[in-house]
């Protein structure tokens, strides 16, 4: 081979080396971010990106799929002196791989600390019950003053998760007895409740009775009242006949009573009694009469 066309060959080469070197193909989970000279030039996406070959190199390739911190249990000072320990979860991924590369050296510490901070700070402005019952509320939080932490090292916070709130032993028997406290005076306020509605039944129902006893009183007073004017209006129209016959009638019934009585063996009736019955029919004619 002559020596000019080793040259070419040699140069074709190189032509086909460097064009090789210019061409980069990122992988879709991942940025690569492009330094010339040791200073950041850009961040190269997904997919086909051509770089000016020896002067730009590829200093950091970025994961930016979405990731877990490990779970940790952070000890939390209530606003009512309790000791909580809550346990959280924090997911997040990269938005921006130049931050999280020349402003943050380790990324998940970074995350990790400041969650411990923003947890603490939350659950000291919360109650121990505002603890527990409030996680959702919690998880907003956290996840708010977290994202505003992490914006400036291109992160994004996509998750925060309180996984469990834990207390000491004495605190938990202080809870128990409080419940079982609770229990107890809830058990004896429908208990009272029970009583005063019973009470209050059977009252309504002595008033219920004590009504239609006077209105069946009232009635009996009217039919007596009226039976006595009947009576009375009789004797003005018919004088001593109608005395007679109201006086046969109140012995009739008498003798009617005791007739029915169960220790009446034998009844004796008065021969004047017997007489007047006979004269009933006599009295009712005259009545007809009048």
């Amino acid at each position: 081979m002559s020596g000019e066309s080793f040259v070419l060959f040699s140069f074709i080469v190189l032509f086909i080396l460097v064009a090789i070197s210019s061409i980069k193909i990122v992988p879709q989970s991942q940025e690569y971010v492009v330094e010339q000279f040791g200073k950041y030039v850009t961040t190269l996406k997904a997919g086909l990106n051509i770089i000016v070959p020896i002067l730009n190199r590829v200093a950091h390739k970025v994961s930016i799929i979405e990731r877990q911190l490990t779970p940790q249990s952070i000890s939390v000072i209530t606003k009512d002196n309790v000791e909580v320990h809550l346990t959280t979860a924090v997911f997040f991924r990269i938005v921006d791989s130049a931050k999280s590369v020349y402003r943050i050296s380790d990324i998940a510490q970074a995350v990790s600390t400041t969650v411990t901070s923003i947890v603490r700070s939350t659950g000291g402005q919360m109650e121990f019950d505002e603890v527990q019952s409030r996680r959702e509320f919690i998880n907003e939080q956290i996840q708010s003053s977290l994202s505003d932490a992490c914006a400036v090292w291109g992160i994004e916070i996509t998750r925060t998760e309180v996984l469990d709130v834990v207390v000491d032993q004495s605190t938990r028997a202080a809870m128990q007895q409080q419940l079982n406290a609770e229990r107890e005076r809830r058990a004896a306020v429908t208990k009272a409740e029970g009583d005063r509605q019973a009470q209050q039944l059977k009252a309504d129902g002595e008033l219920y009775t004590a009504q239609k006893q006077a209105e069946a009183r009232r009635i009996l007073a009217e039919a007596e009242a009226y039976a006595t004017n009947t009576v009375g209006e009789a004797i003005q129209k018919n004088g001593q006949a109608a005395i007679d016959f109201e006086i046969k009638k109140q012995q009739i019934s008498s003798i009617a009573e005791l007739g029915k009585s169960h220790n009446s063996k034998l009844i004796v009736i008065p021969t004047d009694i017997t007489k007047s019955l006979g004269t009933v029919e006599t009295l009712l004619d005259v009545v007809r009469q009048k």
